[in-house]
């Protein structure tokens, strides 16, 4: 079966790869650009075929999809970071939803309608939930209150509308926040993380910067997630929307104090109100039990576990920084001088 993910470089499409690659039974394509950052697939490049793709280029994509024609797509790439999308309204949009757009309107273009589609969706489509709506259930009202839970939103709607216009099957799913290795820091969970082994190195003071941490979040390890978007292909319905989370609301102040239990520094906390976003949901709960009676899905990794796992990247992480910058070669400056007080020592002798 050929899988064609698209964001294959970023946490989601990389251990969504390595998850299709462990069950044997696909070929797993992905897309990524020319400037990519590729450390998340650098241990899988030999197994994936790569295209470098521009999705936001109609043609691009048609090429693509004319090249692989793939039984499954996995549509994960997206402008993603919330706080972001309040920086790049314009870019948030554009991106997201013409992406989507070419790759749908390729499918029919191409009579490959029986390619199965997996939207991922977000639960900042909820956006303003109000206390007596939780836990958040698929009819909830969407209330997006970013311009990054507007893109989604239209993907959503856009991804209904292909269902029913032209037959696609096309599964959305609305995952609530998820965390884990790989987590990019620009995301809470990873920014403290981060922060923590900044801070263990000696890289910085020991005072951990953070934005509200009273919100409330609905967090599933990432290697859960992507198990449920396979599932959600090969055993929802087409044209259903289906929520993806654990069903426990954690404070980010909690999360932080799981994280520091995990490190022996004694570490100051400080609000910065650099992080504060101009507008805040207090509390994101998912239902997904119309997920698990389809599928049988459930979280398998504490969100302990999932912490434990993040703070450990990012010691890694950072520890491979140090030892590739003491190992580097000098600099071009050092090198010519070296290289002239060799040529002096040889005149000499």
């Amino acid at each position: 079966m050929r899988v064609l993910i698209t964001g294959i470089t970023g946490m989601a499409g990389s251990h969504l790869a390595e998850y299709l690659m462990d069950r044997g039974d696909c070929e797993v394509h992905g897309t990524l650009r020319w400037r990519s950052n590729r450390e998340n697939i650098a241990g899988i490049e030999k197994g994936v075929f790569f295209h470098e793709c521009e999705l936001r280029d109609p043609y691009a994509v048609t090429r693509l999809l004319r090249e692989v024609r793939p039984h499954r797509i996995y549509h994960l790439a997206s402008q993603s970071n919330v706080a972001a999308s309040w920086l790049s309204p314009r870019e948030t949009l554009v991106n997201n939803i013409t992406s989507q757009l070419n790759i749908l309107e390729s499918l029919t273009l191409l009579d490959q309608i029986d390619t199965r589609v997996h939207i991922a969706g977000s639960s900042e489509e909820y956006g303003m939930v109000q206390e007596n709506e939780l836990p958040v259930t698929e009819s909830n009202p969407l209330r997006p209150i970013s311009p990054y839970g507007v893109s989604k939103v239209t993907q959503d709607t856009m991804a209904y509308q292909y269902f029913q216009n032209f037959g696609l099957h096309i599964v959305r799913t609305r995952c609530f926040n998820h965390t884990g290795p790989r987590r990019s820091d620009s995301f809470a969970t990873s920014s403290f993380a981060r922060q923590i082994v900044e801070i263990e190195k000696k890289r910085k003071d020991p005072v951990i910067l953070v934005g509200n941490l009273q919100a409330k979040r609905d967090f599933t390890d990432i290697r859960d997630v992507v198990r449920a978007y396979h599932l959600a292909l090969e055993h929802c319905e087409p044209g259903g929307v289906y929520n993806i989370g654990s069903g426990i609301a954690t404070s980010l102040r909690q999360v932080l104090d799981l994280l520091l239990t995990m490190s022996r520094m004694a570490i100051r906390v400080k609000l910065d109100d650099s992080r504060m976003r101009p507008s805040d949901v207090p509390v994101l709960l998912a239902d997904a039990s119309a997920f698990k009676r389809k599928t049988g899905w459930k979280p398998e990794i504490s969100l302990q576990q999932s912490l434990f796992d993040l703070l450990e990247y990012w010691r890694g992480k950072l520890g491979r920084r140090e030892k590739a910058a003491s190992t580097a070669l000098p600099t071009v400056p050092e090198r010519f001088i070296t290289a002239g007080l060799q040529q002096e020592q040889c005149r000499e002798g």
